[in-house]
């Protein structure tokens, strides 16, 4: 078993896999990576909110880095990868069971199409408050917050909003616990009357990506499978699909 302490040495033994890239963060403080055998893990404290264990590789090298990451980093961290081997993992290792079955969407290049209907722009200080009212009223339950930070909530880097033409506040993305090698989009919100199916969130999410995607030429997110709208939605600005589950240790 081998830590991993640099980018460049993540970057091969995860085969470039972005999401371990994302998890890594450029390895601040209390990150850490281990490989073994063909196996890779990433501890990331305290990103989006929770403490994760971004894995790939073969299921019993997984295992064991599963059990070390623990034991090192403590036992809240909370596995995640692609779904087949998650579902190995927590039949390997009992007193593992799966909590989250989510999308995984990414999209890489060096810019990305932001002529849409609507136009979007990049909130002001003075834009936050209405904005986290949008965010509360629209997408109560998302970890990325443009006001104060709340329990269980963080607030994002940046902020892209969409107003309509009596200037009310319609849509809402962010640039949220980027990497310098993944950036990441978080915090997607539409006006459940006003901004719902007329473009107004795609041209927020358009500004957002462009903008990751010119500094670190991929970008990601992660979606609920079952909101078929902003599946079809990221689907349209060319984000790939990838069966991610998370697990957590039980009792």
């Amino acid at each position: 078993m081998r830590e991993l302490t640099t980018v460049t040495d993540l970057r091969e033994a995860a085969e470039d896999d972005t999401l371990l890239l994302w998890a890594a963060q450029g390895f601040p403080p209390g990150t850490r990576a281990w490989t073994h055998d063909g196996a890779v893990a990433v501890a990331a404290p305290r990103l989006s909110c929770r403490d994760r264990l971004a894995v790939r590789g073969p299921a019993p090298a997984v295992t064991r880095l599963v059990r070390h990451a623990f034991a090192e980093a403590g036992p809240a961290l909370r596995p995640v990868g692609d779904t087949p081997l998650l579902r190995q993992l927590i039949t390997a290792a009992p007193g593992l069971a799966l909590v989250d079955t989510f999308g995984w969407m990414e999209i890489s290049g060096d810019r990305l199409d932001t002529s849409a209907t609507a136009t979007a722009h990049w909130l002001a200080p003075h834009e936050l408050a209405e904005a986290g009212a949008l965010v509360e009223d629209a997408h109560p339950t998302s970890y990325a917050r443009p006001d104060s930070p709340s329990a269980g909530h963080a607030r994002a880097h940046r902020w892209a909003g969409v107003r309509d033409t009596t200037g009310r506040l319609t849509a809402l993305a962010a640039d949220a616990w980027s990497a310098p090698e993944a950036g990441f989009l978080a915090g997607v919100a539409a006006h459940p009357v006003h901004g719902r199916g007329r473009g107004h969130a795609e041209a927020a999410c358009r500004l957002v990506l462009d903008a990751l995607l010119r500094r670190s030429g991929r970008a990601a997110l992660m979606v609920d499978g079952g909101n078929t709208a902003a599946v079809r939605l990221y689907r349209r600005l060319g984000m790939r699909w990838r069966d991610v589950s998370a697990a957590a240790l039980t009792g």
